[in-house]
């Protein structure tokens, strides 16, 4: 019974807030989320990811692995995914970025931190960390078929990864004044995000026929792929857990907002389509991943 409890613990207060952000965006329509786009991109983002790696007590050697594994996880999900969209006759570089690159920042950093404290932020963030920069590289030349430096030169989460890691390979101890403020801006970071996220779903128009297929894959398979990952590499305790509930995120956001800059409206909705359906999917799926990181990852 007590899992069950703690279950609740880390899934209502995401799900709950999703809710309040689907709520505001039925009743007002047009409520303006460009400020909470902004934020998040230029200052919330990089202050989480710089909070979670420098004051969580995880180790350079702690965050190399698991960006490490998170890579071979994208790579192992990047040839089901191709196979698939293969398969559904689907336009294979446009829309294998919605299979690949899960909500690991919006949904999965704080359902890690309520199921393992700060020290699965930690490893949460450098996990992340590659979903982050594989959205302003692999996700942007797949979408505008070309590789643009310029988009990951004006990233400021980009900036945010190498500052950390410096900070982690020199030891060097965060401020405590740059602690606190990074501190706020993350709690309010995941608070609006998350809000964002709930108002986002009332606005995308989506297909259930055209996505159910891709959807099922990215919350059914990403944790099969993680789960084998850890097996293989022998991997236990809060972290491995950390891994497999990160695998389990549904598409991630980013995925419309790249796409949409770049790839034919058909393309653009079959991305949102997916991010929906899978979003939607989680709220089923979640809850029994955290429950098995939770029994046999602690």
């Amino acid at each position: 019974m007590e899992i069950y409890i703690k279950i609740f613990e880390v899934i209502f207060p995401v799900f709950f807030v999703i809710g309040v952000g689907y709520y505001l965006g039925k009743k007002n329509p047009k409520f303006d989320t460009n400020f909470i786009t902004n934020f998040a991109g230029n200052i919330g983002t990089p202050a989480m990811i710089f909070y979670t790696v420098t004051t969580t007590g995880i180790t350079l050697s702690i965050f190399t692995y698991y960006f490490i594994y998170a890579l071979i996880m994208i790579g192992g999900f990047a040839i089901l995914g191709l196979i698939l969209l293969f398969l559904l006759k689907k336009d294979l570089s446009m829309e294998l970025p919605p299979l690949i690159l899960p909500n690991t920042g919006n949904m999965g950093v704080p359902i890690c931190l309520f199921a393992y404290g700060t020290q699965g932020l930690g490893v949460a963030s450098a996990i992340a960390s590659v979903i982050i920069l594989f959205h302003f590289t692999l996700g942007v030349f797949l979408a505008k078929k070309e590789f643009s430096l310029d988009v990951v030169i004006k990233s400021p989460p980009v900036y945010a990864i190498i500052i950390s890691v410096f900070f982690l390979y020199f030891e060097i101890e965060t401020p405590l004044f740059l602690e606190n403020t990074t501190f706020l801006l993350t709690y309010a970071t995941i608070f609006l995000v998350l809000m964002s996220l709930g108002i986002a779903l009332t606005r995308f128009k989506f297909s259930m026929k055209d996505s159910i297929m891709l959807s099922l894959c990215r919350v059914i398979l990403g944790p099969l792929i993680a789960f084998t990952l850890i097996y293989n590499f022998n991997l236990s305790g809060f972290a491995a857990g950390v891994l497999l509930i990160q695998s389990a995120m549904p598409s991630a956001i980013l995925n419309y907002l790249v796409g949409s800059m770049y790839s034919p409206k058909k393309v653009v909705d079959s991305i949102a389509s997916t991010i929906v359906v899978s979003t939607l999917m989680s709220f089923v799926t979640i809850p029994v991943v955290v429950f098995f990181a939770l029994k046999y990852f602690n």
